[in-house]
């Protein structure tokens, strides 16, 4: 059966960044899994790529056909956005290895209808500062930058990767600091390859 390498942590981590480096990387030939959300789409997302954009109904309709493995809402300056993973056929475990970006919860939550020993975490963490000014260079770029969204999501963070959570998670030393990119990536890559 293969695994999901789990990547998660706070806005502005580069997550993105080492999740496009690690699904290129030859030797852990993963796939990836798309998720879902309601919330717009920014400047440089693609439907299918980085998200399914879709919207409440259809949210609302798979949740009732039993199809959201997870799911997390947030009441946002611009309404409620959902983020969630869908049981769409994208995922065989019989058939390879995986690899997502989600949160604490939604690590929870896959943990538990996949069962936790399919699961590989890892958790990408960086100063608060660089985060901070990442996360604004990049809304910056945004045709209608969403500031206050921005800020909200900062701050939610501290609650959502409290230490308490991610020791309930059970994430142990799945934890990597992104401070130099080439070096955290090595050190990933050795944790995956241990765990798979």
């Amino acid at each position: 059966m293969g695994k999901i390498v789990y990547l998660m942590g706070k806005s502005s981590t580069g997550k993105d960044t080492i999740y496009k480096r690690l699904i290129s990387h030859p030797q852990l030939r993963l796939k990836t899994i798309v998720p879902y959300t309601t919330r717009p789409i920014r400047v440089k997302e693609t439907e299918g790529v980085e998200y399914h954009f879709t919207d409440e109904e259809r949210f609302q309709n798979l949740s009732q056909a039993g199809k959201v493995i997870e799911q997390r809402a947030y009441h946002t300056y611009h309404g409620l956005w959902r983020y969630f993973t869908v049981d769409d056929g994208q995922i065989k475990l019989d058939e390879g290895n995986y690899i997502y970006i989600g949160t604490l919860e939604s690590f929870n939550s896959t943990a538990d209808y996949f069962g936790r020993e399919y699961l590989i975490p890892v958790l990408i963490e960086l100063d608060d500062g660089v985060r901070l000014q990442r996360a604004l260079d990049r809304e910056k770029k945004q045709a209608e930058p969403k500031y206050e969204e921005m800020c909200r999501r900062f701050l939610a963070d501290s609650e959502d990767f409290s230490e308490e959570k991610i020791k309930q998670a059970g994430i142990g030393t799945a934890r990597f600091y992104n401070d130099d990119l080439h070096k955290c990536i090595e050190e990933i890559v050795c944790h995956i390859k241990k765990n798979l």
